[in-house]
């Protein structure tokens, strides 16, 4: 892990396209604004260990469970 100490106003480049910007820190808590490409999702940690999870709970999921489509060949 790289630590870097950064004041309000300056920023960390990752790469030519991603920008970590360092808006204000006010006590323990430090505001980031971060530039990324559309194409990479950027989440909250938390947030994405929830999207995660429910990902695998899905996967898990077992067929019978599944609603069944309607037989598209089925006359009434």
């Amino acid at each position: 892990m790289l630590i870097i100490t950064r004041k309000p106003g300056e920023r960390i480049m990752l790469g030519d396209d991603i920008t970590v910007h360092v808006m204000e820190i006010v006590g323990n808590s430090a505001r980031i604004g971060i530039d990324a490409p559309k194409s990479l999702p950027v989440y909250r940690e938390e947030i994405w260990a929830a999207v995660k999870e429910e990902n695998q709970a899905s996967a898990r999921a077992e067929a019978d469970s599944m609603p069944r489509p309607a037989d598209a060949g089925a006359r009434v």
